[in-house]
């Protein structure tokens, strides 16, 4: 069957069991305390590197997922997410306890490189301070910001200042030593290639990029924290939209209802799994097409041919999910245990509409080729710049087209099955070029495999018996899940693993809401691809990670 993957006799891939993996954690490990995903580990504060280098090196797992921080009253916590690429179900919770008046953790980042954007990010936010981190400053708020917006003390109504800086020079020393000559070159953040508001600090050295660092937090909303704010069966379904605003609206959808469904023991109907896994794919195809549209802009400014054409396909399947969820990008059209409604009426000639898009599809994927892949331009500049081994690519957390572009075979439909992608018959999409002409193959690819689920899912909706079209499971009004309770689920979102972490306080809405954007972390790797390069090589680097700041920032 096209979804099993190759067997392997890695030790490291042997699932071990929650009490084995506490007799290989020996003496590092204070206390059990087990989330509903995975089996959870106190460590001591100090032992952080210790904890995860066993994990990673003898136990094999390899990829942090992300880390959750959080304030109780009488503590802050750090918790790192593990899981392995060749077995995500796998998983295990690091918890890290840090004094509530010196909330003092070691940093992660010696081992997991992604570790460095997401512990920024928490003492941002929270207030950790992480001894060891390389880089320990604020991330998505400017410097001189007062406080930490997620902690318990924060006095929003607090004054603040922002200096300026009248008279610095912004060629700083530092840019400049004897044995070389340098030059500091901000692109964006306001400029059509940085693919939104993302300002990049890019050192020269002559005419190749010896440095380059995204400056995020332009786009900065605050959706973490207004989830919080919201009752789980009402108010947060809207924001998910918000988040990948461009295409991948049911993608984001999905992430939160299956964490919050699994918190609550939701089972959703099979019918609906089924028109689940449609638009799903149908949100995939539109988010591809709109990459391919930009990055060909990007490389050689194809705007007639490339880009208005995918935008064209694009605007085909936002008519398709318009005619399904009556909006063409704030779709919130999923609820707790199923949709909102059933397939528009009349179903054929949905139907028909869809099989029409579905069967003009690979002539136009055929003309993307002829036009962007075959082209020798495209080729010189795509073509072995913006390296990005795999195990460069694990070490970051990089998922979806990113690490599929570099020969990672992950794929959370597939590897960690929801909806209905286990009973259809696709392919996982991997190239092994590890550049920035392999990321957008795998992306053409994946539209390919996409169309094939989308028209079986099709073909059972057509048969699917009338008085069994359940669209919705019977959930409460009012969802108030276990105390303390804690959970963390992802799905496959066009841009890799996009994850929801909650834990629950018995109330209707979530004491912690943690967001793990696959963006995010994607974007952490632009460094290892430009730096040795030349800037145009940066632009089309940047490209090739088709992020979306809207979801880096959050």
């Amino acid at each position: 069957m096209s979804l099993e993957r190759p067997d392997t006799t890695d030790d490291a891939a042997i699932e071990r069991t929650p009490d084995e993996l506490e007799a290989l954690l020996g003496d590092l490990v204070v206390k059990r305390d087990d989330h509903l995903n995975a089996p959870g580990f106190v460590i001591r504060p100090d032992a952080v590197q210790e904890t995860l280098s066993i994990l990673k090196e003898r136990a094999g797992y390899d990829h942090l997922s992300v880390v959750t921080a959080q304030e109780y009253e009488n503590r802050y916590e750090s918790i790192y997410h593990l899981k392995k690429f060749d077995d995500p179900t796998q998983e295990v919770s690091v918890v890290v306890p840090a004094d509530k008046d010196d909330p003092v953790s070691e940093s992660a980042e010696p081992v997991f490189r992604t570790a460095d954007w997401h512990e920024r990010e928490a003492y941002d936010l929270i207030g950790v301070e992480y001894d060891d981190h390389p880089d320990l400053r604020r991330i998505l708020l400017p410097e001189t910001w007062q406080g930490h917006p997620l902690s318990m003390d924060y006095d929003k109504d607090r004054p603040q200042i922002a200096t300026l800086p009248e008279h610095a020079n912004p060629l700083q020393e530092h840019h400049k030593d004897s044995e070389s000559d340098t030059m500091f070159l901000n692109i964006g953040p306001h400029h059509p290639a940085t693919h939104g508001v993302l300002h990049l600090k890019t050192t020269l050295d002559g005419e190749q990029v010896v440095d380059v660092e995204p400056d995020i937090g332009y786009l900065h909303r605050s959706e973490e924290q207004m989830a919080q704010s919201g009752t789980y069966r009402h108010q947060i379904m809207p924001y998910p939209d918000r988040w990948d605003y461009i295409s991948a609206g049911l993608l984001n959808e999905w992430a939160y209802a299956r964490a919050a469904e699994d918190l609550a023991e939701i089972e959703v109907p099979e019918y609906a799994q089924v028109i689940r896994t449609m638009g799903a794919e149908m949100c995939r195809i539109a988010a591809h097409m709109l990459a391919l549209a930009t990055f060909a802009l990007d490389v050689n400014g194809d705007f007639t041919a490339t880009f208005m054409y995918a935008i064209n396909d694009r605007e085909r399947v936002q008519d398709l999910l318009e005619d399904l969820t009556g909006q063409r990008l704030m779709f919130n059209y999923f609820r707790l245990g199923g949709v909102v409604w059933d397939l528009p009426e009349p179903r054929e000639e949905f139907f028909s509409k869809t099989r029409d898009f579905l069967d003009q599809l690979p002539e136009s994927v055929e003309e993307y080729h002829n036009l962007v892949t075959s082209n020798e331009i495209f080729q010189m500049r795509t073509i072995d710049t913006g390296i990005l081994p795999p195990d460069v690519a694990k070490d970051y957390g990089a998922t979806g087209p990113v690490a599929r572009g570099s020969g990672i075979d992950f794929d959370l439909r597939r590897d960690d099955p929801y909806g209905y992608y286990d009973e259809l018959d696709w392919d996982v999409v991997t190239e092994d070029g590890c550049d920035n002409f392999s990321r957008l193959l795998v992306r053409m690819r994946e539209v390919e495999e996409s169309a094939k689920i989308i028209e079986q899912c099709v073909d059972l909706l057509e048969d699917w018996p009338e008085d069994e079209r359940t669209i919705q499971a019977n959930v409460p009004r009012t969802l108030r899940p276990d105390d303390d309770a804690e959970i963390y689920r992802a799905v496959e979102a066009a841009k890799g693993e996009l994850g929801i972490y909650i834990r629950s306080d018995g109330t209707d809405k979530p004491a912690r809401f943690k967001i793990r954007s696959p963006c995010f972390s994607n974007l952490q790797t632009l460094p290892e691809m430009a730096n040795g390069e030349y800037i145009p090589d940066v632009i089309a680097a940047l490209g090739s990670l088709d992020i979306v700041l809207g979801e880096v920032d959050r």
